[in-house]
């Protein structure tokens, strides 16, 4: 089973659905099924992939997509999303192209403490992101000041804080509908042929 609700098969879809579909095209050609359970209300879709292709995909963003994706990561796992945590650990891992400091980095996040893997500015902006992710209610200005105080600008601050709350939107959607990773094609950038 890939979701606990109905998704209309990509051969089925017509009209407006069929549309979206086209435009939901990963690079592997399929479409995952993370836009595939939108296809009961396809204008959902559409508000979907403007937010992931704008928080991820978009060349105006300052931080490199490989900690981009390491924030995703981090959020999904965080929220316990194994969906998000699969495509998009795998995103980063590919786009870092270092496996002995992923496999570190990722054994830093499954314990909570990035401080083993990272430093300065992209660990004050990974404990930023647990704190959105897990403690929303208590965040402060005090927050953005040590972002500051470690270096970051309001752009980086204001691009991991829309990767995080983007993720916390989609690990919602999928861990709330039961979506799986079946029969999708793990991860948007492509392996590194060696």
């Amino acid at each position: 089973m890939t979701a606990w609700i109905e998704m209309i098969p990509l051969e089925e879809a017509e009209g407006p659905l069929k549309e979206m579909y086209k435009t939901a095209l990963t690079p592997a050609g399929t479409v995952d099924n993370v836009m595939r359970v939108h296809s009961l209300r396809p204008h959902t879709m559409l508000g979907h992939m403007a937010i992931y292709k704008s928080v991820l995909h978009n060349p105006d963003n300052k931080l490199p997509f490989w900690f981009l994706e390491m924030v995703a990561s981090y959020t999904s796992i965080l929220n316990k999303c194994d969906y998000s945590f699969t495509h998009h650990f795998t995103n980063a891992r590919r786009l870092l192209k270092n496996k002995t400091k992923s496999d570190a980095i990722l054994e830093a996040f499954k314990a909570g403490e990035p401080e083993r893997e990272f430093e300065g500015k992209e660990l004050a902006l990974l404990n930023y992101t647990a704190k959105l992710t897990v403690n929303v209610a208590n965040m402060v200005k005090a927050d953005i000041d040590a972002l500051h105080a470690a270096g970051c600008d309001d752009g980086e601050i204001l691009e991991v804080n829309q990767v995080c709350c983007y993720f916390s939107y989609s690990n919602r959607l999928l861990n709330g509908l039961g979506v799986t990773t079946e029969g999708d094609v793990i991860g948007y950038y492509q392996e590194d042929e060696e």
